[in-house]
């Protein structure tokens, strides 16, 4: 009977529970009768599973026949799901001689699925249906579906009891089992309450030896993350991934439903999801329904006897109210007393059907019981939280503040962040008389630290805005510190998101706002600040002035933490290679000791990537990882990941990896990173794109494209710049790699002019496709192209040269970008020329540093041009060395570049023996002769002189008795000594 799939959604995350069932299918189809009772919440992705298994079972020849139980209340249609399926066997023919051999079951088919009047004639039912499921088993292997078993009725229950235990399952006395038959029921282990009639007959059935029970637990938020991604042929943006995922809670239903809704609905559950979800709410009595709207309000968790104080219910009443919702699995008991509901869009849905009094009355409730326990820190969130939803406005403020405290002493920037603008959002409406009083409780200081939190939090853009809100704030009589800590903040924030010309400005300001003397530590923060903006649009002179003399000023204040930050800038700063060599290093380790010490971990966050740059910068690449390493857990410890510094190192870690070549390491830690930090794009993805596409993956082009959704950001223009670029070149698109280069430049260029460190790679891998188009070009004799491509590889050498020589501190670049420029100078001369073995050789000896895939790239290049100088031997040396390194990091790319030059090259002995009268040599020149090649153009292509083609066609000729070219083509494809290349179609 065939199968068809009606899913269009994709299945992700149960390729165990798949790979389970259809291993029953093959026992099945061995002659192994099996069953599998099917377990698994509603929405959880039951039919999804059995319709992708049955179109399987279809796919492989079996016979699938799928009944559906039908909720029809407490009087259901006897046999539904049974008279489904026979319906369906009637109505095809070739089933028709099965079916007449079992007339018993035609009372289920004309009746209606009738009852049957006695016990004689409902043993022979049952056993006539079982016979008939065992002859279809003869005539093909089967797999019987049952859906939705919770729903079954009476007569369907017993029915299935008898199949299962002493019809189609049964062991023949003394053999092993004859039928070609498999049972697949489903039901909802949500629905089954206590009493519910399925529990007796699945606690019989799971004991039986040839049934089995499988659970279809919620999926892992990152299997629902691609399911989300899955249903949208565009990219859903990263924040309604995560949103949904969280709500979702691994059920497969609502979050399909959830991102229906994303484009219509600003909040709150979608209305069809709301009226699935409160169905078996209002099956609840009303006392059930009142405790669980109270519970509702109080959050996803309340504890026992604050319920019981808000609900205002006597104790047994309460616990008859709570054993019920918790039998009917909308509640579930947890440890401390507690209870919560089973999901959280549960409780959404209820929270939502609440009317507006009776809401803000409940909040009110327990907003005042909470403050009844005392003023705990940790209950401040959630008294803030009741107040605001009651309308008590003042409340609401005094708590959003503690519950902010509170946060930022625990080292929760994002929570801090939260309570912080909830604060803010309120201020104005709360009369000033009731607003809570103390220093720095004012709308302008508040909304500064709102930005410091937001900036911790790795929210940039929306520190940005908080500051510039706080600059709007202040007014014409303004204390002159407090506008210049709000300049300069507004600085500090601008530079995070590269707007840097703005930053300089505002950093100006700040620093004219307040005089140098008398000493302040307002103007020593706002001359550090200074220094990095102006070294930041090219005003180095200005820079190292600045922070000469605030250095002198922050010691005479004893400003340890400004000290610290103000050598760091030092170090980078000054000539002779800053942060990469050893007196900048040990200025840099001085610093970091200053910031430990004072308490400042951004400061010392900021010392420690520096250190770890300046060894990457070096080539020290194993130096690097401790810092790394010692900055990550750094900033854990101080609830910093997000913030910008500790994300630059996660990328430079998984960078590190990348290029020590330790690639599965790599991929590990940045699907490691990804789940801790889901919104940090290119930081976290990075290094993992790049080792994506060198396996071959060429949908690291798309998730690259990704992340440049959203606002500018540096590192995802970054990482999408050198994976696009390097995927157009793979692909042979030189035009696609220049554009994608020039406009990644472009993008990353700062406001004094500067391009930054990168361009030399990125300039490099669009290098390597013009120089693979002009030599593809000379080959056909297309001068001109050849030479329009020559013109673009000056243009794109030159833009290397000026930056590897001149970084974005104005000193040459260190080993890797000396590399990258060694290899540019490589493929530029093979665009302008052709292959040349020096600049190869060059280049392999450049990437010694440590970066075991750009050398074996390299490797490759080296190959080539010293076959073309036709030193074989060496040739194949460079090759097989770089083949090797392909095969260790798994870079099935560059394996493949490695096996064709081997192969075209002839730099490998080993190969089968041909009858041929040819040579393996004048094998490879007849199939280019074949292809319509000039003795130049073949010559090219094997890495032999015009005059050794020559040589071979005559060969060829002689051996072949042929007169003329063509004619020797002709007799070789009638001897089959070649054959004809596959056209484009096939």
């Amino acid at each position: 009977m065939p199968h068809t799939s009606a899913f269009t959604t994709p299945i992700v995350g149960r390729e165990d529970e798949l790979s389970r069932l259809s291993g029953v299918l093959d026992r099945a189809r061995s002659g192994e009768a099996r069953a599998v009772l099917v377990a698994g919440d509603a929405g959880v992705g039951k039919t999804r599973v059995l319709g992708e298994v049955s179109g399987r079972a279809a796919a492989a020849g079996m016979t699938v026949l799928t009944g559906h139980c039908v909720d029809l209340g407490d009087v259901g249609l006897p046999y539904l799901p049974f008279t489904e399926v026979l319906g369906v066997l009637a109505g095809d023919e070739r089933f028709a001689p099965v079916l007449a051999a079992h007339p018993a079951v035609d009372r289920l088919l004309g009746a209606g699925a009738e009852s049957v009047p006695d016990a004689g004639g409902r043993v022979r039912l049952f056993e006539s249906v079982a016979g008939l499921l065992a002859d279809l088993a003869d005539v093909a292997p089967l797999l019987f579906v049952l859906e939705d078993l919770h729903w079954a009725d009476q007569s369907s229950r017993d029915l299935l009891r008898f199949l299962l235990s002493r019809g189609i399952l049964q062991r023949p006395a003394g053999g092993a089992p004859t039928h070609r038959l498999a049972v697949f029921a489903s039901y909802r282990a949500d629905d089954l309450h206590r009493r519910h009639p399925l529990r007796p007959l699945l606690a019989e059935l799971v004991r039986l030896p040839g049934v089995e029970r499988l659970e279809l637990r919620p999926m892992a938020d990152p299997d629902v993350a691609r399911l989300v991604r899955g249903l949208r042929p565009r990219p859903v943006p990263d924040t309604t991934v995560r949103r949904i995922v969280e709500r979702a809670e691994g059920n497969a239903f609502y979050a399909e439903e959830l991102l229906a809704a994303t484009d219509a609905e600003a909040g709150g559950v979608p209305s069809g999801l709301a009226d699935v979800l409160l169905i078996r709410f209002e099956q609840l009595s009303d006392t059930a329904q009142q405790v669980l709207r109270t519970a509702a309000v109080a959050g996803r968790r309340v504890e026992h006897d604050l319920l019981r104080d808000a609900v205002g219910l006597p104790e047994d009443e309460l616990e008859s109210a709570l054993r019920e919702a918790v039998e009917r699995q909308l509640l579930v008991s947890g440890g401390g007393d507690t209870y919560s509901f089973r999901h959280a869009l549960a409780r959404e849905a209820v929270y939502a059907d609440l009317l507006p009094g009776e809401r803000a009355r409940l909040h009110g409730s327990f907003a005042r019981l909470l403050s009844g326990r005392g003023h705990r820190a940790e209950t401040a969130a959630e008294r803030a939280h009741h107040y605001r939803a009651s309308h008590d406005l003042a409340e609401a403020l005094a708590a959003s503040l503690e519950a902010a405290d509170h946060a930022h002493r625990l080292g929760a920037p994002a929570e801090e962040l939260r309570h912080l603008e909830a604060a803010l959002d309120i201020w104005s409406s709360v009369d000033p008389a009731a607003r809570p009083s103390g220093e720095g409780i004012d709308s302008v200081t508040l909304t500064l630290r709102a930005s410091a939190a937001a900036a911790h939090a790795g929210k940039s853009h929306r520190a940005v805005s908080l500051t510039r809100s706080a600059l709007a704030g202040i007014g014409q009589d303004a204390d002159s510190e407090l506008a210049a800590r709000v300049r300069y903040t507004l600085a500090g924030n601008l530079l995070s998101v590269d707007n840097l010309t703005a930053a300089f400005a505002y950093s100006s300001e700040a620093l004219a706002l307040i005089p140098a003397e008398p000493a302040s530590r307002t103007w020593v923060w706002a001359a550090a600040t200074h220094v990095m903006a102006a070294r930041q649009v090219g005003e180095t002179e200005v820079a190292i002035r600045v922070a000469r003399q605030a250095l002198r000023t922050a010691e005479q204040l004893q400003v340890t933490d400004a000290r610290a930050d103000l050598l760091i800038s030092l170090a980078t700063l000054e000539a002779g290679g800053g942060r990469r060599t050893p007196q900048g290093r040990e200025q840099l380790k001085e610093a970091r000791e200053l910031a430990r010490s004072s308490g400042n971990a951004p400061v010392e966050l900021r010392a420690l990537f520096n250190l770890s740059v300046g060894c990457f910068e070096s080539g020290d690449l194993e130096e690097c990882l401790p810092w790394v390493n010692e900055g990550l857990e750094r900033a854990r410890r101080a609830g910093l990941l997000s913030s910008p510094y500790p994300l630059e190192m996660r990328y430079l870690h998984l960078l590190v990896l990348y290029t020590l070549g330790r690639w599965d390491e790599c991929l590990r830690a940045a699907a490691s990173d990804a789940e801790v930090l889901p919104a940090a794009g290119g930081y976290t993805a990075g290094p993992a794109l790049y080792v994506a596409l060198a396996r071959g993956d060429f949908k690291a082009a798309d998730r690259a494209r990704a992340l440049l959704q959203g606002p500018f950001d540096w590192m995802a223009t970054l990482v999408a710049g050198i994976v696009l670029t390097d995927a157009a070149a793979l692909v042979g698109d030189p035009d696609e790699a220049v554009e994608q280069m020039r406009s990644t430049v472009a993008a990353l260029t700062d406001d004094a002019g500067t391009p930054p460190d990168t361009t030399v790679r990125l300039a490099t891998l669009a290098l390597s496709a013009v120089a693979d188009s002009a030599v593809a070009l000379r080959r056909t004799g297309d001068e001109d192209g050849a030479r329009r491509r020559a013109e673009t590889a000056d243009e794109l050498v030159e833009l290397a040269r000026n930056v590897a020589g001149h970084g974005d501190d104005g000193i040459p670049q260190g080993p890797e970008g000396q590399a990258w420029l060694a290899r540019a100078e490589a493929e530029w001369v093979r665009a302008v020329s052709g292959p040349d073995a020096e600049a190869w050789g060059k280049a392999v000896a450049a990437f010694d540093f440590g970066d075991p895939y750009e050398r074996a790239r390299c490797r490759l290049g080296y190959s080539e041009a010293l076959l073309a100088a036709e030193r074989r031997q060496e040739a194949a040396v460079e090759a097989g060395a770089a083949r090797e390194t392909a095969v260790e990091l798994g870079a099935t790319l560059l394996l493949e570049q490695a096996d064709s030059l081997i192969r075209r090259g002839r730099l490998s002995d080993s190969g089968s023996h041909s009858t041929s009268p040819l040579t393996a040599r004048e094998q490879d020149v007849l199939r280019l002769l074949a292809l319509g090649r000039s003795n130049r153009q073949i010559g090219e292509e094997l890495f032999i002189t015009g005059k050794t083609a020559s040589v071979h066609v005559s060969n060829i000729l002689a051996k072949l008795g042929a007169a003329g070219r063509g004619e020797a083509v002709a007799i070789a494809y009638r001897r089959g000594l070649i054959t004809p290349e596959p056209t484009a179609s096939g």
